[in-house]
């Protein structure tokens, strides 16, 4: 199922930073209500996560806070971290002066000490990132030895099989840049992914030091079919291709 309102396959790229700082107020008014992100993304990493009661969780990429409020009313003692200071700026507004909110990049150094959280939740956020080798050994590296890596991206199977169906020849293999122009709340901007196969995701993983303990394509909400019947005409199960979700083990010791 497609995730954004238009897409246009390019090669030049783009910074996320800037782009969702353009497109802020709009996209946090649209995320809070859409079927991928408030019926299937969002319930589906709740699930994963379970009971969080007393874990110290990083909320890496926690946009306008949805996530990072959702986890704090179940228990959890939550930090966020964002790229987008306007991202940042709604999430404050949401979640109070006293939230724990930081401005900082998973391509860069991560400003917490060794060992710091019980759960790291990376939501819709490594498919900006070319590279994922840092960024999971600065992960791994905050998470406590046995703590959980809760990841969910964009499917690898999604955009080769859209543009298979607009009858083009995509290339599954190998990492490819993809840019898609977003509009909301009366503002565009390009936003730049990295596609990769999901060999390549398995092999990043386990080369940062993590143990694979789930691969899940969860079902999406059961109230979901009623709210978007349009979306829903001709999907007859309980599932559909849109993201894919991971549940690490950081390995102990050094990787």
């Amino acid at each position: 199922m497609p995730t954004t309102p238009e897409d246009h396959i390019e090669t030049a790229q783009s910074s996320p930073i800037n782009a969702y700082d353009v497109i802020a107020e709009g996209y946090a008014a649209e995320n809070e209500m859409s079927l991928p992100n408030a019926y299937y993304e969002r319930p589906a990493m709740l699930e994963l996560a379970g009971d969080v009661t007393g874990r110290r969780i990083l909320d890496a990429g926690c946009g306008s806070g949805p996530l990072f409020a959702a986890l704090r009313d179940r228990g959890a003692t939550v930090t966020g971290i964002d790229a987008s200071a306007g991202m940042l700026e709604l999430a404050r507004r949401r979640l109070g002066a006293d939230a724990d909110l930081r401005v900082a990049d998973l391509a860069g150094p991560l400003p917490f000490p060794d060992d710091a959280f019980d759960d790291v939740i990376a939501s819709l956020v490594l498919h900006y990132l070319e590279d994922w080798g840092p960024a999971l050994a600065e992960l791994r590296r905050v998470l406590k030895p046995g703590g959980r890596l809760l990841i969910s991206v964009d499917h690898p199977f999604v955009i080769p099989l859209m543009r298979h169906l607009a009858g083009e020849k995509p290339s599954y293999f190998g990492t490819r840049n993809r840019t898609e122009e977003w509009t909301m709340g009366g503002q565009t901007a390009q936003l730049s992914f990295w596609d990769r196969p999901l060999h390549a995701m398995t092999e990043a993983f386990t080369a940062a030091g993590f143990h694979i303990s789930a691969i899940s394509e969860p079902p999406f909400v059961p109230e979901a079919r009623e709210l978007f019947p349009e979306e829903f005409r001709e999907i007859t199960g309980t599932r559909f291709l849109s993201f894919l979700f991971f549940v690490l083990e950081a390995g102990n010791g050094a990787s």
